[in-house]
């Protein structure tokens, strides 16, 4: 690193930074080092910013909507600080609701109250409609066991054994935990991390009312922070790096340019294609096959535009799903709660990998079928669909197994990082750990390059 850093102390007092991936790590460190005063080049294949969690237009619904519905939690911290870094009014961007658990078939609702922790959670288990009493205080032993362990469960551990050990029903486990599973980690409960799972509910079902909230987005997802933060940077849409090579000085080449530092943000299989070209380092064989060795799963989003806006009592609404069948939608999103004018409905479908080789308009069929039904007692019904879209994200999330091999974010390479959401972040493949990576190669950046510019004060 020496001589990189010396070159660039006789010619200007600022790194110059390539961030490769536009997601929501790269717009992180891009905004972390451009607030630093370095000269960063971030590079997007594609045409949108967001990553995996972008705003696409849709031909066939003639609107711009998000490559998948999402919402955040009160508990990411790092992304409502960066919002709020951003000068953005949360309040115009996130409508921020208890977080409750309603079934359109009414079998299960269940919401917390407006109480300081952990009464939020006990008045809302206590209070809870479909629940019987044995149910309810089988929810309430494992989560007081859970934060009495201080969150900690037995090494390997998947959520499907953490529940049987904690001797949770099987209606217990399929109304309300595997939803909850699914919808956190995009992994069946059968093969999830236990471990990754109770951090979740450490920072959301165990942590304070407001961070156990639901933000549901009120703009697009590219618009929701991303564009700001990458405004002041050299954006290049539209521009693929195939390869990083390093130089002899140390510094990196991209795209026939030299930089200090690279921060690596694309998805894991894509970034170790990037690096397989560097000159061999300590750890660095190890550190691509784990990358090249993770598995990804689908998440597909359904959306349909009714005739007229349905106008729902609440936005987000729990689906039953056939697990073997196509009736395979889990969260309906009313999108005229959050807008009163949108006609539109989004249908989340995690887990879905059986679906990638059956039809689209099979799949839409299957689900307006689905909603028709358990909500065949609601007044009024469902408006007629006039125009749908489904969208199949086939990389969505990381497949968050126990023992899952994740890198931290420096790599064996001085000046290249790693940033997403498949990095050692303590989260499964969530929005939160994506920015949480971003932020911290930057940091790692800045630490490094204040190392050697000021080796005896290190600044």
């Amino acid at each position: 690193m020496g001589t990189r850093w010396t070159q660039l102390n006789a010619t200007v007092q600022a790194m110059k930074v390539a961030v490769v991936g536009a997601g929501w790590a790269g717009a992180a460190a891009a905004y972390r080092l451009q607030q630093a005063g370095h000269q960063v080049t971030v590079f997007e294949a594609s045409r949108h910013v967001g990553g995996r969690a972008r705003s696409n237009y849709s031909p066939k619904l003639n609107l711009t909507v998000d490559n998948g519905q999402h919402i955040l939690l009160g508990a990411y911290s790092a992304i409502l600080t960066l919002m709020q870094s951003l000068g953005l009014d949360l309040s115009q961007r996130l409508l921020r609701d208890d977080l409750s658990i309603r079934c359109a078939d009414h079998s299960l609702v269940l919401r917390t109250a407006a109480l300081p922790a952990p009464w939020h959670l006990l008045w809302g288990v206590l209070n809870a409609q479909g629940l019987t009493l044995r149910e309810k205080w089988q929810l309430l032993r494992i989560c007081t066991q859970l934060r009495y362990q201080q969150w900690q469960v037995p090494v390997g551990q998947t959520v499907q054994q953490w529940l049987r050990q904690g001797k949770q029903s099987d209606r217990l486990v399929r109304i309300f935990w595997q939803p909850l599973c699914v919808a956190a980690m995009n992994t069946p409960i059968d093969i999830a991390c236990a471990q990754l799972f109770a951090h979740v509910l450490r920072d959301s079902l165990g942590a304070t009312r407001q961070a156990s909230q639901s933000l549901i987005p009120l703009c697009g997802l590219s618009e929701l922070w991303c564009q700001h933060a990458l405004a002041q940077t050299d954006l290049r849409l539209g521009t693929r790096v195939n390869t990083i090579k390093q130089e002899t000085n140390g510094t990196y080449l991209l795209n026939e340019d030299t930089y200090h530092a690279v921060i690596a943000c694309a998805q894991a299989p894509h970034t170790a294609s990037l690096l397989q070209d560097l000159p061999p380092a300590l750890g660095s064989v190890e550190l691509l096959q784990s990358m090249q060795a993770m598995q990804h799963i689908p998440i597909a989003t359904v959306y349909l535009e009714l005739e007229a806006p349905w106008c729902l009592p609440h936005p987000m609404w729990l689906l039953q799903e056939d697990p073997q069948g196509l009736a395979a939608g889990q969260w309906l999103f009313d999108h005229s709660c959050l807008h009163p004018e949108s006609t539109l409905l989004a249908v989340v479908i995690s887990d879905a990998g059986r679906l990638q080789h059956t039809a689209k308009d099979t799949i839409i069929d299957a689900v307006i079928a689905q909603i028709a039904t358990q909500t065949a007692q609601w007044a009024p019904p469902m408006p007629s669909v006039r125009g749908s879209e489904l969208i199949m994200e086939k990389r969505a999330s990381f497949a968050a197994t126990p023992g899952l091999q994740r890198p931290d974010n420096r790599s064996p390479w001085p000046g290249l990082y790693l940033a997403g959401d498949w990095t050692d972040t303590g989260y499964p493949g969530v929005l939160e750990g994506a920015v949480r990576s971003g932020l911290r190669a930057a940091d790692l950046c800045l630490q490094d390059y204040k190392k050697e510019t000021c080796p005896v004060t290190h600044c």
